[in-house]
């Protein structure tokens, strides 16, 4: 095996609870090795390389928006929007070297401020997608 990618969204928004919650999804746009665990939220590396990972999600108008790519317990890469009274588009994209087993996923942050990510049922505002750029032993 030598590929592994993933795309996931989700159509429900999500206001933060108190402290770190995990960002679940409910739609799978390609997971053709079942890397991605759904239930779980995570993507679990099958091989040691380099992978890229994109994140993409909606503030919501008057929130804060404040979100984590986390490998493994740690914070790779935060994405945050200021509350506005414009709801705007964010993104946030990392490479990063992993081994086996090493799980990527996202969570929410609650700070002083509620914060959200806005999705409706109709379209997919949320997108979480990664894949394996070049295995180590190329």
């Amino acid at each position: 095996m030598r590929f592994s990618a993933f795309s996931v969204g989700r159509k429900t928004a999500l206001h933060s609870s108190e402290g770190f919650q995990p960002l679940l999804f409910d739609t799978v746009f390609v997971n053709p090795d079942g890397h991605f665990d759904l239930v779980a939220g995570h993507f679990v590396a099958p091989l040691r390389g380099l992978y890229f990972f994109s994140l993409n999600v909606h503030s919501w108008n008057f929130k804060e928006t404040y979100v984590h790519v986390v490998h493994n317990e740690e914070a790779a890469v935060i994405l945050y929007a200021q509350p506005s009274d414009r709801s705007i588009m964010q993104s946030q994209s990392v490479m990063l070297a992993l081994a086996p087993g090493d799980r990527v996923w996202v969570r929410l942050f609650k700070r002083e401020r509620e914060n959200a990510v806005y999705s409706d049922d109709v379209d997919t505002y949320i997108t979480f997608s990664g894949h394996l750029i070049k295995p180590e032993d190329d």
